[in-house]
């Protein structure tokens, strides 16, 4: 079983490594044998009891039932992350085979995750400012990138999700639980029977279709990156009807130009216009309905990190098809940043810059083109 789904947990005592969501206090003393896999440390089931004082419940940070996916998901994340090393991924630092045992030894990281500071208990320390949660985003998209486009097999992470980007004291993201991972080849595609991941992130061509490969992470990412704008669930039943999918109520509210008031009302500080339209536009290319035309992750870096809009680049070099969404800069931003750092309401004057968002889904009913329209400060 792996330990990494609750290893985001408080716990009592200071720790630096999770084992099966069970915590020790001592990093790396005794180790055993160096593993014959040729990474990590191979731990024996006697190594890990010693550390968890015998797996004692003062040291469970979390539990996960792994079910008749137990051993598969045990050798997937193994062969998935065993080898790769990458400052916004989880550390998987060893395991342990033992009799019917299986449990992975992760580094600890020990500052929650982003739903529990968007919707859980890590909010009695305080809203996460608009500024952490692009910080998190953005190393969460630095982590993809790698595991997309810079190893062989690439990593199809499959299961992206705020519980799943752990946070560390200094509010970087890990990407943890790579259970559900697929390992393919460059320009590889899976076609699978039984569709994996969590409802409201899986992409819609993965979900109808079974066709599995990096786009389908790039789709997640981009109800994730929605997530954190809004401070709302992808999908929450709670809410009226229209406002029930993240993603097309945001898409309703772009829409009918009321952009401004889709960021969480929990933000004391509002992100200036420029900050959060270029989030909105990047979100709104990652959950593109059609796969190709998503970008990639490394272009998704690029543009998080951007003074620029998104997209101005692209537009010179792919004008031989159409973009599912073309962003065209109406009028340039101009003067100082908002001195006040929040929005102000919708205004037909001079200060108001407008994006044409084209959506050629047919689903909506302004497939024919919107203005997305933010007043500056």
């Amino acid at each position: 079983m792996s330990g990494e789904e609750g290893s985001s947990g408080t716990i009592r005592k200071q720790s630096t490594l999770s084992y099966t969501g069970l915590v020790t206090a001592s990093p790396l003393i005794g180790l055993p044998e160096i593993s014959h896999l040729g990474w990590g440390h191979w731990f024996t089931l006697r190594d890990l009891e010693f550390a968890t004082n015998r797996f004692s419940p003062e040291n469970v940070i979390g539990e996960v039932d792994m079910g008749g996916q137990a051993e598969k998901e045990f050798r997937v994340e193994v062969e998935a992350i065993g080898h790769v090393r990458h400052k916004n991924l989880v550390r998987l630092l060893g395991y342990c085979v033992e009799g019917v045992h299986r449990m992975l030894v992760y580094e600890y990281v020990n500052n929650g995750n982003l739903e529990q500071w968007l919707h859980g208990g890590m909010r009695q320390h305080g809203t996460l400012t608009w500024d952490a949660r692009m910080k998190v985003i953005l190393g969460t998209a630095k982590a993809l990138a790698y595991l997309h486009e810079a190893i062989e097999p690439k990593v199809v992470h499959r299961d992206i999700k705020s519980s799943n980007i752990l946070i560390d004291d200094e509010f970087n993201a890990k990407v943890s639980d790579f259970g559900l991972a697929k390992l393919l080849d460059s320009g590889e595609s899976h076609i699978t029977t039984r569709v994996m991941g969590t409802f409201g992130y899986v992409a819609p061509e993965y979900a109808n279709t079974g066709m599995l490969n990096e786009k389908s992470d790039i789709y997640s990412f981009g109800v994730l990156l929605l997530e954190a704008v809004t401070g709302r669930d992808p999908v929450d039943y709670a809410r009226p009807a229209h406002e029930v999918n993240l993603v097309e109520w945001l898409k309703m509210m772009v829409g009918t130009r009321r952009a401004e008031e889709v960021v969480d009302p929990n933000l004391e500080v509002k992100p200036t216009t420029r900050a959060l339209k270029r989030a909105l536009l990047v979100a709104l290319r990652c959950v593109d309905p059609e796969a190709d035309k998503r970008p990639k992750m490394s272009q998704v870096v690029r543009m998080l990190e951007a003074d620029e809009y998104p997209l101005r680049e692209d537009r010179r070099t792919r004008k031989s098809r159409t973009a599912s969404m073309e962003i065209e800069s109406m009028k340039e931003i101009s003067g100082p940043a908002d001195s006040e750092n929040k929005l102000k309401p919708f205004s037909n004057s001079s200060n108001t810059t407008h994006l044409k968002v084209c959506f050629p889904d047919k689903s909506s009913n302004f497939m024919n083109g919107v203005e997305l329209e933010i007043a500056r400060a």
